[in-house]
C-alpha cells in the first residue's frame, strides 16, 4: 500500500486518528508477518502491539528515503527477531496452536504452506522468511542475525532443499490418491 506524505506527516505529529487508520489498514498483514516468525497467535499479537508502539514512537526517524511501508515492515520484523533473541527457551509452536478461526481466516493454502515452513529448523526458517518472503539480502540477514553472509546463504539453501523434499512428498501423496 502506498501512504501519502500528508498521512505520514499526521503520523509524525502523533495524530491518533492517523495511527488508528494505519493500524486498521495494515494490522492483518503485519499480524501474519509476526505469526510467521513467532508461530504462536498470542505471542504474535504481543509482538505486533510492541511493533506498532515502536513505529509510533520512532516515526520521526523515518526520513522519507524508500517506502514508508518498507520502513514500517522492517520495524515489525526487527521486533519479532528481538523477541526470538530474548527467548533462549523459545520452542517452535505448531500452527495448530492457533485458534480454529484464526487458521481458517488465513486461508487453506496459506495455512498449509505456513505449516510446512514452520516445520523447518528455527534458524533455517528465519533465514528463509527473511530472504524469500521479506526480501532482505543475505548481507542484511547476516547483520540482523549476527551470522556470516555465507551462513545465511547456506541456511537458505538447506531450507529450500528441505521444503522441496516436503513438497515432493505432498505431490506424490496427492498423485497416489488420484490414481487410486
Amino acid at each position: 500500500m502506498e501512504y501519502s506524505k500528508d498521512f505520514i506527516d499526521k503520523l509524525y505529529k502523533g495524530d491518533r486518528k492517523a495511527q488508528r487508520t494505519l493500524y486498521e489498514l495494515s494490522s492483518a498483514k503485519m499480524y501474519g508477518l509476526c505469526l510467521r516468525y513467532v508461530g504462536d497467535s498470542d505471542i504474535a499479537r504481543d509482538v505486533l502491539h510492541d511493533g506498532y508502539i515502536k513505529v509510533f514512537t520512532s516515526i520521526k526517524s523515518y526520513r522519507g528515503d524508500g517506502s514508508f511501508e518498507g520502513w514500517f515492515r522492517r520495524i515489525i520484523v526487527n521486533t519479532a527477531l528481538e523477541y526470538l533473541r530474548q527467548r533462549k527457551d523459545y520452542v517452535d509452536i505448531d500452527v495448530a496452536n492457533g485458534s480454529e478461526a484464526e487458521i481458517q481466516s488465513l486461508g487453506t493454502d496459506y495455512a498449509f504452506y505456513l505449516g510446512i515452513v514452520k516445520e523447518l529448523p528455527p534458524q533455517y526458517r528465519l533465514v528463509f522468511n527473511l530472504y524469500a518472503i521479506d526480501e532482505y539480502t543475505h548481507s542484511e540477514i547476516a547483520k540482523m542475525l549476527d551470522i556470516s553472509e555465507s551462513t545465511s546463504k547456506s541456511n537458505y539453501s538447506r531450507a529450500r532443499a528441505i521444503l522441496r523434499s516436503k513438497f515432493e512428498q505432498v505431490i506424490d501423496f496427492k498423485y497416489e490418491e488420484l490414481v487410486r
